[in-house]
């Protein structure tokens, strides 16, 4: 059965960054499921899974425009450690939710000199070429069910 819409597919992966970082990988944990065409994972990465059937092993450089994003400067400001009020300590890495002019944003600390905070809203791997090796485990036809909710359910997906 070859990955198509109205799919589920169950795939192990190792992501690296360009410097051969592993980022994340789905070694020793249950492979990773998701709902094709559904959105449910990077676009280029969807991408390159459509026509592939369980067996297939390939590796794939998904750009920034088809993974989190290209890196946007304007996304990263400098605000006052009084704006973390109740937090005992803020530490670089720490990541809060903010609110921005189009809503709620999930930024991270990134920097902190003196009384001055530097926080990023970009997504951590905005602007990074995600470099993966996959392995095709399963491809199963969708529940009308995961279909009208738009992702797996049951193995490797939602309880509901």
């Amino acid at each position: 059965m070859l990955i198509a819409e109205r799919r589920v597919v169950s795939f192990h992966y190792t992501l690296t960054d360009d410097s051969g970082e592993v980022l994340d990988s789905s070694a020793g944990r249950e492979p990773l499921a998701y709902l094709h065409g559904a959105g449910n994972i990077v676009p280029g990465l969807e991408a390159a899974l459509a026509g592939r059937q369980a067996g297939d092993t390939f590796k794939v450089a998904v750009a920034p425009e088809e993974g989190y994003g290209v890196h946007h400067e304007g996304l990263v400001q400098q605000v006052p450690i009084s704006a973390f009020g109740g937090v005992d300590q803020v530490e670089v890495g720490m990541e809060f939710h903010a609110q921005g002019p189009q809503g709620m944003l999930a930024v991270t600390v990134t920097g902190i000199e003196g009384e001055t905070v530097t926080i990023d809203g970009n997504h951590p791997l905005a602007g990074k070429t995600l470099n993966f090796e996959v392995e095709v485990t399963q491809v199963r036809d969708a529940t009308l069910e995961e279909t009208l909710h738009g992702h797996v359910h049951g193995a490797g997906g939602v309880e509901h």
